[in-house]
């Protein structure tokens, strides 16, 4: 049966619609599909609404991978400026935030409008509301969908992993490359919120609501970041980077006083200000209710000069290493990223090829790499599917 395309891409989101615009822009014949109603649905909820669309600190050790290398070849080659050229091209306003973190001034629909934009330039063939139930290949690649099979010379698959279901994530690409004998590495949340057991948690919910700028710990991620203390646990940027990190029974170490040593604070204080209290004294950089709940938690009532030096020693401690147990996070529906996917090791870190199935390309959240929160995880998506756009074969 002939092909109705060169190149089918599975999935309408950031890594699809660059990889359907680049291989258009190539002369491709490309089919973009998606099971939404509409595209880009991740780009429209994503920073705020005004899409962190990049950070240009993009370097490859701020990403998570089983093969922490495999990211490097298409970050170097479609860069975080080939990016910010193209939003420029558009005349999309944007501004730094923080960090290297780029985003719109107004609405993320410009990102999303410029990609389309893009993609009716190259003629690729948009199909919403189809629905794939599998992906065969008997020669050429056959596509079942909802709508009818699609013959295909190549497919990409660009679905993304299972963050957001609200969004309508699912293993979709886990699953196919699996069929395909490719081998797909343990999922897990990433970018999410911790959650604690009810002892952590009579300290946390009465500080709901509460940020303090910390520098947050788990294995080999530290982030000096904002915590923010909820119903649930922690939040905040400092929380949602180490959970990438986490793993079941692994601590965090967060030090809430990251420019000071804490005793030595203390001590000095005790000496300058001993009739006031210790809250007081914390109050001077901790928030009140902060201060408040880790001086009734850990010291004795009474002015600063009435506490000996042995509790103020362990106070200190507690407050530049303080250790908490995470007995989860809020899973998939609260996850920005999925930390985890198809095996690098099955890949081309150049084309992103599968190398035992010609014709089969797996980019953006849907492979083993996952980057920091701040516009890391949409350079990946912007990468990778540029490579494998330059990648796909033509008839």
């Amino acid at each position: 049966m002939s092909p109705a395309c060169d190149v089918a891409v599975i999935g309408a989101g950031a890594a699809g619609l660059m990889c359907a615009l680049t291989a258009g822009g190539r002369g491709r014949r490309v089919i973009l599909l998606d099971h939404a109603p509409a595209p880009g649905r991740k780009i429209l909820i994503s920073g705020g609404g005004r899409c962190n669309f990049t950070n240009t600190e993009c370097a490859p050790e701020r990403f998570l991978s089983a093969n922490a290398h495999f990211c490097r070849s298409a970050l170097a080659r479609y860069t975080p400026h080939d990016f910010i050229a193209l939003i420029e091209k558009h005349r999309i306003p944007y501004h730094e935030k923080k960090l290297g973190q780029l985003f719109c001034d107004g609405s993320a629909k410009a990102v999303v409008r410029m990609l389309l934009d893009e993609c009716e330039a190259a003629k690729v063939d948009l199909r919403l509301n189809h629905t794939i139930g599998d992906i065969t290949k008997p020669d050429q690649f056959r596509i079942a969908t909802d709508h009818g099979d699609i013959i295909a010379r190549s497919v990409v698959l660009a679905t993304g992993g299972l963050s957001i279901p609200k969004l309508g994530a699912t293993g979709f690409a886990h699953r196919i490359a699996r069929r395909f004998g490719l081998l797909v590495t343990e999922a897990r949340p990433g970018l999410v919120p911790l959650t604690f057991s009810d002892d952590d948690l009579a300290l946390m919910r009465p500080l709901s609501g509460v940020a303090a700028d910390v520098l947050a710990r788990c294995g080999a991620g530290a982030f000096r970041e904002k915590l923010l203390f909820t119903h649930r646990g922690l939040s905040g940027p400092a929380i949602l980077q180490v959970s990438s990190y986490w793993r079941e029974g692994e601590e965090l170490i967060i030090n809430l006083m990251p420019d000071e040593d804490a005793a030595a604070f203390l001590t000095a204080r005790k000496k300058t200000r001993p009739r006031a209290e210790a809250r007081t004294v914390l109050a001077e950089v901790l928030s009140r209710r902060l201060a408040d709940t880790i001086a009734e938690k850990h010291l004795p009532p009474g002015a600063l000069g009435t506490i000996k030096d042995r509790d103020i020693a362990r106070m200190g401690d507690a407050l530049n290493r303080w250790h908490v147990l995470p007995t989860g996070s809020e899973g998939y529906a609260k996850a920005e990223v999925t930390v985890g996917g198809v095996a690098t090791t099955a890949l081309s870190s150049k084309t992103m090829e599968a190398a035992a199935v010609p014709g089969l390309y797996v980019i953006g959240e849907a492979v083993d790499v996952t980057g920091w929160l701040g516009g890391y995880n949409f350079q990946w998506a912007w990468a990778s599917g540029w490579a494998a756009g330059m990648a796909v074969r033509g008839a």
